[in-house]
């Protein structure tokens, strides 16, 4: 069965291959990937700190509700979920998804808007090394795994846990 994929990103900052990867293993899949963001137009994606290609923005994150998604997919960047984390709209949609039950993957850097939503206490999670003191600040666990899979949350490190990050997600939309 397909089932709609929603990719929240902020219009610039995103690390490339943490939404491509994804979206490309969901697409594959049968699935369908949509693109919010908090601004219509382009997102401008990045290779570390270099520009990438840019995407098209499906839909604004203050016109998308949660009940149109079966997940929630939050790609890194350290300037992306940066961004997303000051916009109301954008928070509390990844606020609602968490409390939805459905599946929500957060990648390198993306758990910082999961602490901004106020979804991590009490919760077992993974990131880039650097978010572990917000994490933990936020009442969360921070343990340096390839792939944390904690309820509907699940979290992996970097780039190179993408293999198991995408197989989590799969596995996740096919219960």
């Amino acid at each position: 069965m397909t089932k709609k994929i929603a990719f929240l990103t902020a219009s610039e900052g995103i690390e490339s291959v943490e939404l491509t990867e994804p979206w490309e293993a969901l697409t594959e899949a049968g699935h369908t990937a949509v693109l919010i963001s908090p601004e219509s137009g382009q997102v401008q994606l990045f290779d570390h700190l270099d520009r990438a290609e840019t995407r098209t923005v499906d839909q604004k994150v203050s016109d998308a509700s949660v009940d149109d998604y079966d997940a929630l997919v939050l790609p890194g960047g350290v300037a992306n979920p940066d961004a997303l984390r000051t916009d109301a709209d954008a928070v509390a949609f990844v606020k609602d998804f968490v409390a939805s039950g459905k599946p929500v993957a957060a990648i390198c850097h993306a758990p910082w808007t999961l602490v901004e939503a106020g979804v991590v206490d009490g919760r077992r999670l993974t990131s880039w090394p650097s978010l572990q003191t917000d994490i933990r600040n936020a009442g969360g666990t921070w343990v340096d795994d390839e792939l944390v899979t904690d309820g509907n949350l699940i979290t992996s490190r970097k780039p190179d846990d993408l293999p198991a990050f995408n197989k989590a997600l799969l596995d996740a939309l096919s219960d």
